[in-house]
């Protein structure tokens, strides 16, 4: 049944009008009877109170009588990346937060965000109190299937990121421009949300303060790894280390190096040979002691990242460093038409020799989406 489930999940089918209706199809006769008993009570809870008006098929968004929310809940699965977009929205939208991670059961997981029979047993009782007083904010597919519930019972939903099922079923989605979504109710961003802003680089600085004694300027330079849209070879990230290494001991300064998750053993070992003897730092994990990320964003006059991040690439943007992306003719598919944004706006220069500085804009996103989201939701 999971292969069913994951064949009819392609992006054409999920894309088609009558998606859901065939999903359905394919699992209502096997889940009539394997309901379990935990879902019936759910369902029972669940139906109590009153529930808003179901969406038009037609598209169109229908208005919701409700009062502004005086607080909100964050719902992810967890990982890193969708949940640090989704707090950064719920903290620029200043109201008091509490997040949840979602762990939804089989078969419903399979299909989220598309509503099957006895969607509503899904997460157990982690929607449980989510009342229209909150603001459910979610991020990744698995999280678009309880906002989407949760809208249904009336409480005001935002979705971050592509749900790939029509945007009618929240109040808001929330996505990049890069993704192509448009929508009555869509609101677009360069890059992904982040909670980097004056405030924040401030609060890095004083939490990592004697990196400001280190000489100036300060090259941050941010580390990932290869992905389906970009393949980075120890070859060429030599390369790239040898550039920044030149640069620092042409114009003075230190540097401040980190790593991902993604980033490879081989990538650690060259980094920590070529930039041996450089004043700075060269983080790789915590044998190296506290994760120094947030203040090499606020300490840096000047950035270097591979561009195979998007997120990397929003937070270092948001900053009011130069920044200088590397591997940009390698990137493909969503993540480069990003990058292009990028350098058609002026905010990112190809890595070169050079590293010639130039005039900034910081890209702050997050907070001009918030505005629209609360804008709607008024």
């Amino acid at each position: 049944m999971q292969r069913v489930v994951a064949h009819l999940a392609g992006e054409a089918v999920v894309r088609a009008r009558g998606a859901e209706q065939l999903v359905e199809c394919v699992l209502r006769q096997r889940l009539r009877h394997r309901v379990s008993p935990v879902s019936t009570r759910a369902r029972s809870v669940e139906s109590a109170p009153a529930r808003a008006p179901s969406p038009p098929r037609n598209g169109s968004i229908r208005p919701v009588q409700r009062s502004a929310p005086t607080r909100s809940r964050v719902l992810t699965d967890g990982h890193a990346g969708n949940l640090r977009q989704a707090r950064a929205l719920a903290d620029a939208l200043g109201l008091p937060t509490r997040s949840t991670t979602l762990a939804p059961r089989a078969p419903w997981r399979w299909a989220a965000p598309r509503r099957l029979p006895g969607s509503e047993a899904a997460f157990g009782d982690a929607l449980e109190g989510i009342d229209p007083a909150t603001l459910a904010i979610g991020c990744g597919r698995q999280a678009a299937l309880a906002t989407r519930l949760l809208r249904e019972r009336g409480v005001p939903a935002v979705q971050i990121l592509d749900p790939r099922i029509d945007p009618r079923h929240w109040d808001a989605v929330v996505v990049p421009e890069h993704d192509r979504l448009r929508g009555a109710n869509v609101i677009t961003l360069l890059g992904s949300l982040n909670p980097v802003g004056d405030a924040w680089l401030a609060a890095a600085r004083a939490a990592f303060a004697e990196l400001g004694a280190l000489p100036g300027p300060r090259t941050a330079l941010l580390v990932g790894g290869s992905t389906p849209h970009l393949r980075l070879g120890l070859r060429e990230f030599e390369r790239w280390l040898a550039t920044v290494r030149h640069a620092i001991e042409r114009d003075g300064g230190s540097v401040l190096a980190t790593t991902s998750r993604r980033t490879p053993a081989a990538f650690v070992d060259a980094m920590r040979r070529r930039l041996a003897g450089l004043p700075g730092l060269v983080w790789t994990g915590s044998v190296d002691g506290r994760n120094p990320y947030a203040a090499l964003l606020g300490w840096a006059d000047r950035i270097v990242c591979t561009a195979d991040s998007v997120n990397m690439l929003s937070e270092a943007a948001a900053t009011p460093a130069p920044l200088y992306v590397a591997g940009t003719a390698g990137i493909r598919g969503r993540p480069g038409r990003f990058v292009q944004a990028l350098a058609a706006r002026g905010r990112i220069r190809a890595l070169d020799d050079t590293l010639t500085p130039f005039d900034v804009v910081p890209l702050r996103e997050t907070a001009r989406v918030a505005a629209q989201v609360r804008a709607r939701l008024a």
